[in-house]
């Protein structure tokens, strides 16, 4: 492999990191693309390319697992949740949240006693947020 591809993977990686540490801070392409010493537009053509998803995407993926276990736990509003999880717009992230999990937020949070007694390790994994394009639906719907 190139060592240039190598270097810019490294970069990239430490960005994808810093997402997953820092996603409910306000986070822009301009700036994640400063930080792996990258044009923006460069910066997201190599990320897609690397995971298969837009940084804002990746970004608001992020975001919507986190709600997901907000809500489960049941203590916030949807508000709350919404503004927790670095999101500033309370519909974005509603529209966003339905188009991931296939629910909104106030039905996911009603159906959240499936999961209930079942160890957040393996909650997180059954109910991790897919596009509804990517998975067919295989069992009746949440809601």
């Amino acid at each position: 492999m190139d060592p240039q591809r190598l270097r810019d993977l490294a970069l990239l990686r430490r960005v994808r990191d810093r997402i997953d540490r820092e996603y409910a801070q306000p986070l822009d392409v301009e700036a994640l693309a400063r930080g792996a010493h990258m044009s923006a537009g460069h910066f997201s053509r190599e990320f897609r390319r690397a995971y298969g998803e837009s940084p804002y995407a990746y970004l608001m993926t992020r975001r919507i697992e986190r709600a997901m276990a907000l809500l489960r736990m049941g203590d916030l509003s949807v508000t709350e949740i919404c503004l927790a999880v670095g999101c500033s717009s309370l519909g974005t992230f509603s529209t966003r949240f339905t188009e991931l999990v296939g629910v909104p937020p106030s039905s996911y949070r009603r159906a959240a006693h499936a999961t209930a007694g079942m160890p957040s390790c393996v909650a997180k994994q059954v109910t991790r947020p897919v596009r509804n394009r990517e998975a067919q639906v295989t069992g009746p719907p949440l809601a």
